[in-house]
């Protein structure tokens, strides 16, 4: 009889002993199934038969060598691979971030209520927001509010004009007015590295410093010059400038203030001509609008050769009536009182209409006094300057002495045109100071190279019309000072018959003949053929034939 049990067969056996003897044979199955989970109580399962083992299959062999090789490489590749995309992914991503914020700062920073206007409007003495009134209403205070609220458009300006007239007051006035919406503003410096610091800090651009993807690669952004920078910062410029023209359709303000004191050197020639191009290309796509602002005309000069869209606001001293009713106003606010009238005209006829003189006048307790010293602050800088020394100068300080010399002689020719002029006082406008055309005063001078300079320094002024005068009515007022004292135009005289003598013992060459045989000579002759030089032939003295006599003895 034959029973199954689960997998397992038994058989009876009759062989001997006659006793029936179960002997299990499992079915062998490959591979073994494993044993499930029970709650009963485990039991020893009995051993199998033994018999022939099964020969293991190919796919149950251990992997080789070269298996285990190519496994390796593929997941190292793949993990590579799954590191340089994520880490391309980030750095992209960053990238792209870092150029959207950079323009989103900029943006801002052309936003209202810039705290730099506020900063500016208490360092030149301006009512700050919200206060709308200025003390001195100016004519030119209108076309400036047009410009910088962006009525005015297609155009570059150049406000020109003597130092402490008000421009940069109007400038800051017209900010005010709009809030400093869509305006900067930012003083040069004649060092390329700090005027990129001043123009990044009014765009609120780091020029690519704050950027960490250059510590990944061998040459950052930065590692450039600053005129590069300054560069890629217009280009910054230029795409915001051209999502606000789509959004409001006017141009943003950029104001450039104190344009003179970039170097008239090679650097600041190409400065200036990068700052021209743009302001020309941006003019004319009504997308920024450039101010400059300047004392010097060596400036003017320079934006005079590719200027086609600029246009030159002079602004100079305040006529009578305007200078009386600031000044009038200036003494208000600091002493609570009203001057007389005939103090006020005294003043203007001392130190004119410059804004300036009459701040520091309006101030002083005893303004009288305070007109009469800063008459002597001007005298004391000319003289320091340019006084002459006179005929027993050394030929040491010959070049400075023409300098000097010629300011000197342009100050007298001044002086002297104001005794031919018909009106020198106007009841209305005020003083009417003399001047020269530029060419006739580098006549005067006869030297055409000193009269910039001497505009640099504040001693004379050429105006944006090219006339060259005093710099302000003190100045011409300590001109016809000195040219009064007595003895003056001799000493002037003197000091330039000094010049030309050490100028003709330059120009003069000493011969000396050495080798004069006793009793030559030197014929020195021009020949007829050309008068610009001379003939020199030295004629030795001819032998005397000697007779000889003989004596006997």
């Amino acid at each position: 009889m034959i029973a199954r049990h689960g997998l397992s067969r038994f058989r009876i056996n009759t062989s001997s002993h006659c006793r029936p003897i179960l002997s299990p044979q499992t079915r062998r199955v490959w591979p073994p199934r494993q044993q499930g989970f029970s709650s009963t109580r485990a039991t020893r399962e009995p051993a199998p038969v033994s018999g022939p083992e099964r020969p293991p299959r190919g796919e149950d062999a251990p992997p080789s060598f070269l298996s285990k090789a190519v496994e390796s490489a593929i997941t190292t590749l793949a993990s590579v691979l799954v590191l340089g995309v994520g880490f391309a992914a980030s750095g992209y991503a960053y990238h792209k971030s870092y150029k959207h914020f950079q323009l989103k700062k900029i943006e801002n920073a052309f936003g209202p209520g810039d705290p730099v206007l506020e900063l500016a409007a208490f360092g030149k003495d301006i009512p700050s927001p919200p206060m709308p009134q200025h003390w001195v209403q100016r004519e030119e205070q209108i076309k400036i509010d047009a410009i910088i609220d962006g009525s005015e458009k297609g155009h570059y300006y150049l406000i020109m004009g003597d130092k402490g007239c008000g421009k940069s007051s109007m400038l800051l006035e017209g900010m005010r007015k709009v809030d400093g919406e869509g305006c900067a503003m930012f003083e040069t410096h004649s060092d390329l590295e700090l005027f990129r610091i001043r123009l990044g800090k009014a765009l609120d651009y780091e020029f690519h410093e704050d950027y960490i993807g250059g510590y990944f690669s061998e040459r950052g952004p930065r590692d450039t010059t600053a005129l590069l920078d300054i560069e890629r910062a217009m280009n910054k410029l230029e795409k915001v400038a051209l999502q606000h023209r789509r959004k409001k359709n006017k141009p943003l303000i950029l104001i450039i203030n104190q344009t003179q004191l970039i170097r008239d050197d090679e650097d600041g020639r190409d400065l200036l001509e990068l700052l021209q191009q743009r302001a020309e290309q941006w003019a004319a796509a009504n997308l920024v609008t450039m101010i400059f602002n300047t004392d010097d005309y060596w400036v003017l000069e320079r934006f005079k050769q590719l200027a086609t869209r600029m246009e030159i606001i002079p602004v100079t001293d305040l006529s009578k009536q305007q200078a009386l009713s600031a000044l009038q106003q200036y003494r208000y606010r600091y002493f609570k009182e009203i001057p007389d009238k005939t103090i006020l005209e005294e003043v203007y006829d001392r130190v004119g209409g410059r804004l300036s003189f009459l701040n520091r006048v309006a101030k002083a307790g005893d303004m009288l006094a305070m007109c009469d010293s800063i008459m002597e602050i001007e005298k004391t800088w000319f003289l320091n300057q340019c006084w002459i020394l006179g005929s027993e100068m050394d030929d040491d300080v010959m070049d400075q002495q023409k300098w000097a010399s010629a300011a000197m002689v342009l100050a007298q020719a001044l002086v002297d045109q104001e005794q031919e002029m018909d009106k020198t006082y106007d009841p209305e406008t005020g003083h009417v100071l003399p001047s020269f055309p530029m060419h006739k005063a580098q006549e005067t001078m006869t030297r055409a190279d000193f009269i910039r300079n001497l505009d640099r320094l504040n001693l004379f002024t050429i105006t944006s019309t090219a006339q060259v005068r005093a710099s302000s009515v003190p100045m011409h007022r300590a001109f016809k000072e000195i040219c009064a004292e007595e003895g003056f135009r001799q000493f002037l005289q003197d000091t330039l018959q000094r010049i030309a003598d050490i100028e003709s013992l330059g120009r003069t060459r000493e011969l000396v003949a050495k080798d004069l045989v006793l009793g030559g000579q030197y014929e020195i002759s021009r020949p007829p053929v050309s008068k610009n030089s001379i003939s020199v032939t030295l004629e030795p003295k001819k032998e005397q034939k000697k007779e000889w006599s003989w004596r006997w003895w």
